[in-house]
């Protein structure tokens, strides 16, 4: 149930409740704490724990997009003692996880972004559901793109959940935005890349088709509204 900023990061313990994180990481962390607020209702908020949210792997949980948008690591633990995983290799396939049977998740470790002179970044986390609050997710996008003075993409990070069999990021498309110029066009082509990325399904909640035009439409989305 540890809660403290040190060393550069937000250690946040497996079992600290919804309630208790998005009172803390705010100011660090926007896009976490708007996830939040739409999360459940607050009395699920008190309750739900960080750990619980990731472990039970749904391929629609909103915590996992914003960590992998973070570069969020997670220290598991065990009898046999404690190791560190990113997030972004924990998901292994449909409600798999990188847990061994003995091991739990002490902690999420994720890095604050200091100040950087000439550093410009973009965060943000969008939710499509039936309902604004109390529903789960169609789609969920978290997003973090890093540019310079003038403009060139250097650090991109796209995650979505509710497109594929785990919580996932676009690998493609960042690879294609990297070292581009953060721009209508670029963001334009990258959505061409980013409708190919995934094969999501069809259920109740939406058609494939449905998903996938979400996907590139959130994307879009994030870069007119940071502009």
């Amino acid at each position: 149930r540890r809660l403290e900023k040190r060393d550069g990061a937000w250690h946040i313990g497996g079992a600290v409740t919804l309630t208790q994180i998005g009172e803390v990481i705010g100011e660090d962390f926007p896009m976490w704490a708007k996830m939040l607020w739409v999360f459940g209702s607050r009395q699920i908020r008190n309750r739900a724990t960080l750990g619980g949210n990731l472990a039970t792997a749904s391929p629609i949980g909103d915590s996992a997009p914003v960590l992998l948008a973070l570069d969020a690591s997670l220290v598991l633990v065990s009898p046999r003692g404690r190791r560190t995983v990113a997030v972004s290799e924990f998901f292994l396939s449909y409600r798999n996880t990188a847990l061994a049977d003995d091991e739990v998740i002490l902690e999420a470790v994720v890095p604050v972004a200091e100040p950087l002179d000439g550093i410009i970044r973009k965060r943000d986390w969008f939710k499509v559901s039936k309902r604004r609050e109390m529903d789960i997710s169609t789609v969920s996008g978290a997003f973090a793109v890093e540019t310079d003075r003038g403009g060139t993409v250097t650090h991109v990070r796209l995650a979505f959940g509710g497109v594929a069999a785990t919580p996932v990021r676009a690998r493609k498309t960042e690879d294609f935005l990297m070292g581009k110029t953060w721009s209508e066009d670029a963001v334009s082509e990258a959505c061409g890349i980013l409708a190919r990325e995934f094969q999501p399904i069809t259920d109740a909640r939406g058609s494939a088709g449905y998903r996938a035009a979400l996907v590139t439409s959130l994307l879009a989305k994030f870069f007119h509204e940071e502009e």
